[in-house]
């Protein structure tokens, strides 16, 4: 095989920086000491525990960060950061990526680290179908050696890989899954991560203990505790009484409160998510929402700044695409505006002067309010709602069935570029997609095996472009979100990875010195 001796040196050196960074900072550290704890805003799944599990969602990687380690994957100054892997090559077709372990790793139980977990990972993963489309074999090629040989040449395979699309590339022992199951393994998960598992009460909380072994650094914090707490008012209490020291995603009437109170500290943090509006029934004829002027109309009918607002203190930004415009190929699309007037023109003239009855609004919980909101925007120019609030397992179960109807205020916040972050929800065959058109259908196939950067871009805009032009959906904003810290931590590790909005890395979580 041949490398590209560029992008692999690079690599190396990175590599070599990273781990000698780790090692200078592990010989300094202290054993780990104290315990840390959250308020989480949803519920934590034991589905989440398995990174093979991990498809389309953001949230598991809470867990993933702490109990599982990848190849390559987010970190600090480095969105493809070497992790488990030393470094890789590229063959000088690119359908060949060979990537070199590190060696003399153990997972949590003992069993050492090789190229048979990464292979085995890969395969039981139920994550990205693009990138198990794209991949013709893995091959193992010694203990600590692994080759991923592609169909064709495919640019975008480091980033639907090692970035954070799913938990492909997120390595779990094959030796202890095969002997304990698939169910044995969410109820005792054994990792690579900086923290190990110690107990799961199912709706109240995860316990974690540092792992004092973990090859990057030794973490500081003996233990982490994430707690399940659905309300923003209770998360807000227990902040305030010390119960716990991160209270994630506070409502604004809590994060005003933060902001009031001089021993607490509110940070924003947040914006690979976005918001938007999908019609759910566009593509059948015989529902309102078949006719563009009406989708245009939904456009208009809602404030996405006054959303912001009243949702997040305004830190969140309005959108009208759904690919950040921080992306690579992103096309920078302009929101659309606030004009309930042209929504009723719109309506009238699609034949609906007096609105109709639309149906359900299905809304990502826990963000009921924004749903509520959008409700009421929607009546007011005469698209007739009713909001159905759900646990979060039930909505995306519904939502990924393709079964449900209606509208849906849906997010994604796969990582990567505008092709990543297209995959799941524009073309037909998308994970979360409701079918599509045979035309960009066609534009994405295409960019995917472009390798001319120019050629591949303005393909990736046109794509965005005609979404835009069609009304496919309503993007909302790009969301940010206020969190409280309490007195305790020294650094609570939000946004250390710019734009993943949670702590993370775990293992750079630190309190104060008593």
């Amino acid at each position: 095989m041949t490398g590209k001796r560029g992008p692999a040196l690079g690599c190396l050196i990175l590599s070599w920086l990273f781990l000698a960074g780790a090692l200078e900072g592990a010989s300094a550290q202290t054993k780990p000491e104290g315990e840390m704890r959250w308020a989480l805003y949803v519920t934590l799944s034991p589905v989440w525990f398995d990174p093979g599990e991990v498809s389309g969602q953001l949230t598991p990687f809470w867990v993933l960060y702490a109990l599982h380690d990848a190849l390559v994957k987010p970190m600090p100054g480095n969105m493809l950061s070497p992790s488990l892997a030393e470094s890789w090559t590229v063959s000088a077709d690119q359908r060949v990526y060979e990537f070199k372990l590190r060696e003399g790793l153990k997972f949590h139980n003992g069993d050492p680290f090789t190229a048979d977990d990464v292979k085995f990972s890969f395969h039981r993963a139920k994550g990205s179908k693009t990138l198990h489309d794209k991949i013709r074999e893995v091959v193992v090629v010694g203990p600590s050696r692994v080759r991923f040989i592609l169909q064709e040449p495919w640019p975008d395979f480091m980033t639907f890989y090692g970035s954070i699309v799913s938990g492909s590339g997120w390595i779990v022992p094959k030796k202890y899954v095969e002997r304990v199951g698939d169910d044995g393994f969410k109820r005792a998960p054994v990792g690579l991560g900086p923290y190990k598992f110690v107990s799961h009460a199912p709706g109240i909380e995860l316990v974690m203990e540092a792992n004092e072994g973990y090859w990057r650094k030794i973490p500081s914090v003996k233990r982490l505790i994430f707690k399940s707490v659905p309300e923003s008012t209770t998360r807000m209490a227990m902040l305030k009484r010390g119960e716990v020291d991160i209270a994630y995603l506070l409502d604004v009437p809590q994060a005003q409160e933060v902001k009031r109170d001089p021993n607490l500290q509110l940070v924003l943090s947040g914006g690979i998510a976005t918001y938007y509006l999908d019609f759910l029934e566009q593509l059948d004829p015989k529902s309102p929402w078949h006719d563009r002027r009406v989708r245009l109309a939904a456009n208009y009918a809602i404030d996405r700044q006054a959303l912001s607002d009243a949702e997040t203190l305004g830190a969140s930004r309005p959108a009208g695409n759904h690919v950040p415009r921080t992306f690579e190929f992103a096309l920078p699309l302009e929101p659309y505006p606030y004009d309930p007037a042209k929504a009723k023109q719109l309506l009238a003239e699609a034949g609906y002067p007096n609105g109709f009855d639309a149906g359900e609004l299905h809304q990502l919980p826990p963000y009921f309010s924004l749903g509520e909101a959008i409700v009421q925007y929607m009546r007011a120019v005469g698209i007739r709602l009713t909001m159905r609030p759900m646990e979060r397992g039930a909505y995306m179960a519904l939502i990924s069935s393709k079964k449900a109807k209606g509208l849906c205020v849906c997010s994604t916040a796969l990582y990567g570029n505008a092709a990543s972050r297209l995959s799941e929800v524009i073309p037909s065959d998308g994970a979360w997609a409701y079918g599509g058109y045979p035309d960009v259908d066609a534009l994405f196939k295409q960019q995917a095996v472009e390798a001319d950067r120019k050629k591949r871009e303005a393909m990736l805009h046109q794509i965005q472009r005609l979404v835009y032009e069609r009304v496919r959906y309503g993007p909302i904003y790009d969301y940010i979100w206020p969190s409280g810290v309490g007195p305790r931590v020294a650094e609570p590790a939000l946004m250390l990875i710019n734009p993943y909005p949670w702590s993370a890395p775990l293992e750079e979580v630190r309190l104060k010195k008593p």
